[in-house]
């Protein structure tokens, strides 16, 4: 199903989220709108895009995850940088 990509991006994006909460709504012409729940009723964040544009939007969204570095990448990355 198409919405099983944004719905977990969703779902990231509430995790990421601490305090807030974020919900999907998908339109009868397939597109999808991001809404954020708040006391006084919910309130959309955005207009309605397509998928790709709508996993885009919520990915970008809230706080950022820091990947994760490893000193094996880390060597591994110093590796491929080219020498003049």
């Amino acid at each position: 199903m198409r919405s099983t990509r944004a719905a977990a991006a969703v779902d990231r994006l509430n995790q990421r989220s601490e305090g807030r909460r974020y919900l999907m709504v998908m339109t009868g012409d397939g597109k999808f709108v991001l809404r954020e729940r708040l006391e006084s009723g919910d309130k959309d964040v955005a207009e309605a895009l397509p998928l790709d544009d709508f996993v885009r939007l919520v990915k970008s969204t809230g706080p950022q995850v820091v990947a994760r570095v490893t000193k094996n990448d880390a060597a591994f990355a110093k590796q491929l940088v080219r020498k003049t």
